[in-house]
């Protein structure tokens, strides 16, 4: 009489299964079936404003999620059963070993051994593709502390852009679409200079840029007032998703919480764009100045003289941001057709460029971090971390649901800030691992949509700040256990 082999019986048996889970499925389909049925009849006595049609509609695609669930769950419970009978198997086949063939025994063991590795493998793909489904449906756990500690407001407008002082004193830069910029005292909230020499929106901060096709360069005495205890603003935890981006604020003619010094010339007037011009900043070394504009060019100047050293060309739409480098005379450039741009003037005789792809809609900046990697922002919802060795592909891509605006990092905690178009502000390590949302809700965070952040290495009470269209810019105090720090 012939023996049925242990892996033909175990075929035979996954069989059965497979063969009793698709009646399942059948008896399911049915049973769904005969539920629709009633609930379209339920749906029929109900009131609602929506037509009987949509809600037909809506029912039956999320029966057909529902259903495809189920599936997925009954085939995820097979998988986990067959997985746990051919270990048992293995196991039992491990242990049998002849003891008067030690060749073939010792063989027996490693091939059950590695075939245990193999099973086991699989085991854990399973367990970490359906953790990946689960974790999806929960809340993310934020491993950051994010305080508000400091409001800003004065501006009558929208505040675009802001910056920090990279020398001493530090104080807080804003330029806003009032035609104004102004310079706040970090600590205090207090404006301590505004300077209204600009016949456009003031675009970028501390060497502003206007759409009034200039950049201006001013220069300022400030003194810091005296530092006062900090209030704990903080509020309980509350609803996130309280909407209230229509409560207009009051518009007043005030000129905000506190009166400030004005000055109306500036020292230095860079004119040579056809365009608004929407982005400035500093190269190393203080002696000149990138400015970017939407006639599709950056422009490098000669801070004392106000000549135009190079004009940096070549992408086919309106510039949107640029950036230089802390340590090298390295410039990136971002634009509308989808694309940044790395300039490199190191060597004085060969100024080369490298262009870096992979955005499908404008990239709306790009910033340098300490090492070689460059992290881009884009209106396409996703930010992208580059390897200057490597432009060909992202190291890593971080996905959101709404577009990014003008983003930072921090050099000494190596974190990315995400402003966005729906009034969040989030915060994601190199790696595109989320650490924390900026508290939002309708007692604290921005009211409209977030322009841009910053961080400031040298302050221990605000470390990160935020503005918008609210008017407004925020102080926050990010703080980051040491274990993360470490990874």
């Amino acid at each position: 009489m012939p023996v049925e082999s242990g892996s033909s019986a175990a075929s035979r048996q996954a069989k059965q299964k497979r063969k009793s889970h698709s009646l399942s499925i059948r008896r399911t389909n049915s049973t769904e079936q005969e539920r629709t049925g009633l609930q379209r009849e339920m749906l029929e006595g109900q009131d609602s404003k929506l037509p009987l049609s949509l809600r037909s509609n809506l029912l039956d695609l999320f029966g057909q999620i529902e259903r495809e669930f189920e599936n997925l769950y009954i085939e995820n419970i097979e998988l986990r059963r067959e997985i746990e009978t051919l270990n048992d198997r293995l196991t039992a086949e491990g242990q049998t070993i002849d003891g008067g063939d030690l060749t073939k025994g010792a063989l027996k063991t490693k091939a059950s051994h590695s075939t245990s590795q193999l099973s086991q493998k699989l085991k854990t793909t399973y367990k970490a593709s359906t953790s990946k489904i689960v974790s999806s449906f929960k809340a993310t756990t934020s491993r950051a502390v994010c305080q508000l500690v400091k409001e800003y407001a004065g501006h009558r407008d929208g505040i675009w852009d802001l910056s920090v002082t990279r020398t001493q004193p530090v104080v807080l830069g804003t330029a806003s679409a009032d035609h104004s910029a102004m310079l706040w005292s970090i600590e205090t909230g207090k404006c301590l200079l505004k300077y209204v020499g600009h016949a456009g929106s003031g675009l970028s901060a501390l060497s502003t840029a206007s759409g009034d096709q200039t950049a201006h360069i001013w220069r300022y005495m400030v003194q810091l007032p005296t530092p006062q205890p900090v209030a704990d603003i903080s509020q309980p935890p509350c609803d996130d998703d309280i909407d209230f981006s229509d409560k207009d604020e009051a518009d007043g003619d005030g000129e905000g919480p506190n009166e400030c010094p004005s000055i109306r010339m500036a020292s230095t007037t860079l004119r040579s764009h056809q365009g608004v011009v929407i982005a400035a900043d500093w190269l190393v070394g203080g002696k000149q100045v990138v400015t970017a504009s939407w006639d599709r060019a950056a422009n490098l100047y000669d801070v004392e003289t106000s000549e135009l050293v190079h004009s940096l060309t070549g992408h086919d739409q309106e510039l949107t941001h640029c950036c230089t480098h802390p340590t090298q005379r390295l410039v990136v450039t971002s634009s509308r057709d989808t694309t940044f741009r790395l300039w490199d003037f190191r060597d004085p005789s060969i100024h080369s460029v490298n262009v870096f792809q992979g955005h499908t809609d404008t990239v709306t900046s790009a910033v340098f971090t300490v090492g070689d990697n460059v992290v881009s922002g884009s209106d396409d919802r996703t930010v992208k971390v580059w390897d200057l060795k490597n432009m060909r592909s992202p190291i890593a891509t971080i996905r959101t649901d709404s577009a990014v605006n003008r983003i930072s990092v921090s050099v000494s905690q190596r974190i990315i800030a995400l402003p966005h178009d729906n009034r969040q502000v989030r915060l994601f390590d190199m790696s595109g691992v989320r650490l924390a949302r900026l508290p939002h809700s309708n007692r604290q965070g921005h009211r409209r949509m977030v322009c841009c952040s910053a961080w400031c290495e040298d302050n221990s009470s605000c470390n990160l700040f935020s503005c918008g269209f609210d008017r407004q810019a925020i102080g926050w105090n990010i703080n980051i256990p040491a274990l993360l720090q470490e990874k």
